[in-house]
């Protein structure tokens, strides 16, 4: 913690140096909308654009309000047609012996947070030209790149933290989890934001010069409301909190990168492979910190440049990667916290073996626990970091966390950063996707295969494509034996960078015939107009509107939301089991 005593000393320093005493106060906050709804009562809706409206380049900032595309309304809730005070898709694609028997009791309640890609956005190792040097409707690496929406991922996360505890005070939640992609870029100094906002701690949201800390509204340190003591939190790990821009298996080249003062120059393709890193071509830019909208600048062609473009160097930018474990350090920063459980999952066994895979059961009267699996690539010269992957001691030790949740009668639940065999959109009618590397010992079809022998299994849920995507997966009719009860769910959270920039909200109930409901419900973070989480999330629908987009998307009004109750058909042992289990609902 010595760096935030040396910045903190910096900041209070300043005054003393010129700096104008209306613009030396430190924020002590960043407080939400006073009223706290989840997308079922309220949404955050695009407003349309006229056909005729203008085609911007992610760099036109200035131009997305005129143009409308920041633009967004309050509209109502997510409406189904359920017969409850809050509507919800009832979804029994799982459960053909559901007989429409009501909720009994509640089993458990959790949030989930996911991608939120904590930014530092002035750190000279990141590719940002790549995104802002794009087009209207550019694809590829381009939205990864850059967005506007990276000059606030802390203020975002604080909004999201604040949210809540709003809706904690209204049903307690028994816990919360990130699934990954805390950060951007791997360093040390945005995980460090992500632990510290959540813990409630002191933030400065800058790195470097710190341009900008007393007179931009994003740039401004200040105090983060932090998660209800009494609300313990899980870790997930994600690509980017392992690897350079999570594609990339950090070298020699990279790990210069974060604490020099160099700008990085690597190739400015839109498609780069894992690899690309290593080539050159144009140096990548920083975000000027003194400006409103964050201009990208040192950024072009080599040949623009008669001498490497620099910034202040900062040993804080640090990566948490080491050449022999992409994982390792990234663990043991969770141990340094204020808030529970130490370590946030991992434990002194996860440290010692330099192994991201734990399990947890919640609530001690409940039969249910969380297997927290591991499932992103490892080691040198992969071909896609951003695919999924196991290796046969992961495999092994989920079998094993799998049996003993079978024979000993408790439901589960797993929690991984990238789904398996998910839906490809929204749209059910265009088919499943695989994302498992051709290295995983089991690809997703295999994996399928053996959680489907454990039907006491009753959900995956996962981050890591931005979409809030609800899966069912369905049992082989072909396997003898097996039957709905061997189905499950699977559910994805969106990311607080991108738009819709939601968390989920996550209800179990036991229904009085002895099925589950799980209530899936996403949320939007309750911002205010003038502060920089408000301001993120317009420049987040700019962005959608945006990259890999065409003339006619820009009448999109949808908001990304979708909340169900998913049901789920347990075996008459498990059913035996929970009878009398849960907090009886009002």
């Amino acid at each position: 913690m010595k760096h935030y005593k040396k910045i903190l000393g910096f900041i209070l320093l300043l005054p003393l140096v010129g700096c104008p005493p209306s613009t030396c106060e430190i924020s002590p906050g960043w407080p939400i909308a006073s009223e706290v709804f989840t997308t079922a009562q309220q949404q955050i809706l695009p407003v349309a654009l006229p056909a005729d409206t203008p085609l911007l380049d992610p760099a036109q900032i200035a131009l997305y309000a005129q143009y409308g595309y920041s633009d967004w309304i309050k509209g109502e809730g997510t409406n189904y047609g359920q017969v409850e005070t809050l509507s919800y898709d009832k979804r029994t694609d799982l459960a053909p012996g559901y007989s429409g028997a009501p909720n009994a009791a509640r089993l458990l309640s959790f949030f989930s947070l996911s991608d939120i890609h904590i930014s530092d956005k002035e750190s000279p190792a990141q590719p940002l030209l790549v995104g802002w040097s794009a087009k209207f409707g550019a694809t590829g690496a381009c939205s990864s790149a850059y967005s506007p929406a990276i000059v606030a991922t802390t203020q975002v996360l604080d909004a999201a933290v604040q949210t809540i505890n709003a809706l904690n005070k209204q049903t307690p939640f028994d816990f919360g989890i990130s699934l990954g992609d805390d950060v951007n870029n791997c360093q040390y100094n945005e995980l460090r934001w992500f632990i510290d906002v959540m813990d409630g701690k002191f933030i400065t949201p800058s790195s470097g010069a710190h341009d900008g800390s007393f007179s931009i509204d994003y740039q401004r340190p200040y105090k983060a409301a932090g998660l209800e003591k009494n609300i313990p939190w899980y870790q997930v790990i994600g690509n980017h909190d392992q690897f350079w821009m999570g594609s990339a298996y950090e070298n020699a080249k990279t790990m210069e990168a974060h604490i020099g003062n160099t700008v990085i120059n690597i190739a400015n393709d839109p498609n780069p492979s894992s690899e690309g890193v290593n080539s050159h071509g144009a140096y990548m830019g920083v975000v000027d910190g003194s400006t409103p909208y964050g201009d990208v600048i040192k950024a072009g062609p080599e040949e623009d440049f008669a001498v490497p473009p620099t910034v202040v160097a900062d040993e804080n930018r640090r990566s948490l990667a080491t050449f022999h474990s992409s994982s390792l350090n990234w663990m043991k920063e969770f141990f340094e916290t204020t808030s529970q459980p130490a370590g946030h999952g991992f434990t002194q066994a996860c440290i010692d073996s330099d192994f991201a895979c734990y399990s947890f059961q919640p609530k001690s009267n409940v039969p249910l626990k969380i297997i927290v699996l591991d499932d992103t690539v490892k080691g040198e010269s992969q071909p896609n970091y951003a695919r999924a992957e196991l290796d046969q001691a992961r495999l092994d030790w989920l079998e094993a966390e799998l049996q003993e949740g079978q024979d000993n009668n408790k439901l589960m639940i797993i929690a991984a950063h990238i789904p398996v065999y998910p839906q490809k959109t929204f749209e059910a009618s265009l088919g499943n996707m695989s994302i498992f590397s051709s290295k995983s010992v089991v690809n997703d079809l295999g994996l399928l295969a053996i959680l489907h022998g454990y039907p006491n299994l009753i959900l995956w849920i996962s981050g890591h494509r931005h979409m809030n995507v609800v899966t069912p997966l369905p049992y082989d009719t072909s396997v003898e034996g097996q039957g709905p009860e061997n189905s499950f769910w699977e559910v994805e959270t969106a990311s607080l960078r991108d738009f819709p920039q939601q968390f989920r909200a996550f209800d179990i109930r036991r229904n009085a015939d002895n099925t589950l409901s799980i209530f899936v419900t996403d949320v939007d973070p309750a911002v205010t107009g003038d502060s920089p989480a408000a301001k993120s999330r317009g420049y987040a629908l700019a962005s959608s509107r945006i990259f890999g987009a065409t003339a006619a998307t820009l009448a999109k009004t949808d908001s990304g939301a979708y909340n169900a109750e998913l049901v789920k058909q347990l075996t008459p042992q498990m059913q035996n089991v929970i009878a009398n289990s849960g907090t009886p609902l009002d």
